[in-house]
């Protein structure tokens, strides 16, 4: 049996680290790999796909 750890859940806010505007973003998607777990993170219309080291839960006021 596969046990996976993901840091965060569909329909968390989260935020990216490198984002200057530091926009919210939904969970909306997590992909499993064979080496690492992907997110697709939606704002507005826009969907991306991210690596778990890109993604915080707080944002990151010294990035604004």
């Amino acid at each position: 049996m596969m046990v996976i750890e993901n840091k965060f859940d569909i329909g968390d806010i989260v935020y990216l680290q490198t984002d200057t505007d530091q926009v919210g973003r939904m969970v909306t998607r997590i992909l499993v790999e064979k080496t690492c777990i992907m997110y697709q993170l939606i704002a507005g219309v826009v969907a991306s796909d991210h690596y778990e080291f890109e993604i915080s839960a707080d944002k990151n006021v010294l990035t604004t």
